[in-house]
């Protein structure tokens, strides 16, 4: 388990990370490149389960009552 804690403003990151994973996996299905989907498949669920802890955090803080310290503004996620 990773000991570095994603950011908030990571989660539409996350989201369109898990989308795109999907879709290789869902199009190297299709062709028949089943070599193509193990490495796909480990990114996935790893994005996954950060996805999970994020969104717990976010509503074990908001369940705490902690009010953020200002609304980050959402960059959009690069595509290197």
């Amino acid at each position: 388990m990773s000991s570095l804690r994603v950011d908030s403003r990571a989660h539409p990151c996350l989201v369109a990370i898990i989308a795109d994973l999907r879709d290789r996996i869902r199009a190297a299905s299709l062709n028949g490149r089943l070599g193509e989907v193990r490495v796909p498949e480990t990114s996935l669920n790893e994005a996954a389960r950060k996805l999970v802890a994020l969104e717990r955090a976010i509503e074990r803080r908001s369940s705490q009552g902690a009010a953020p310290a200002g609304s980050p503004v959402a960059e959009p996620c690069s595509q290197d």
